[in-house]
């Protein structure tokens, strides 16, 4: 495993829209290890493959209950609101508030091309839309009501 480099938002590759996987090999695997390794280090919830470089959709997320890999993942419903402060590893420390679904569902596929659906509330809702949204080439200031100011010591 190895640390990537986390694109800035001023790099045009977060504007452009990810590829789909379609080779579930070894050179996959390396990514998603080195995606989580990456977002370990800088206490992020989630990343995807466009923040470092790479234009294929797959995401890793961990809010607290485990490491999530989705690779082609899809929203295929949604349900509710919920709005809340969001940052992003490629925008720091920069905050704004951002409504999203309070429930989704997404459609996936694990890093051997196996789909599955997983559904996911508040926090977990909000990472899988986050990192989704950036597959699309979209940040969260792109929907942001409003940026916010956090203190330092206010961060998680």
């Amino acid at each position: 495993m190895a640390l990537r480099t986390i694109c800035l938002e001023d790099d045009e590759i977060l504007r452009k829209k990810s590829k789909p996987v379609t080779d579930f090999n070894q050179k996959l695997w390396d990514l998603l290890d080195d995606m989580a390794e990456t977002m370990y280090q800088a206490n992020g919830v989630g990343l995807a493959a466009v923040q470092v470089g790479i234009l294929r959709q797959a995401v890793v997320i961990d809010v607290g209950e485990g490491l999530i890999e989705l690779i082609n993942p899809r929203i295929v419903s949604e349900k509710g609101e919920q709005t809340d402060v969001e940052g992003c590893l490629s925008c720091p420390g920069q905050y704004g508030r951002v409504t999203r679904p309070a429930k989704v569902k997404v459609a996936a596929q694990d890093r051997n091309g196996k789909e599955f659906t997983i559904k996911g509330e508040e926090l977990l809702a909000r990472a899988f839309c986050h990192e989704i949204d950036h597959l699309s080439g979209r940040i969260f200031k792109d929907i942001a009501e409003e940026m916010v100011e956090i203190k330092e010591e206010e961060e998680e």
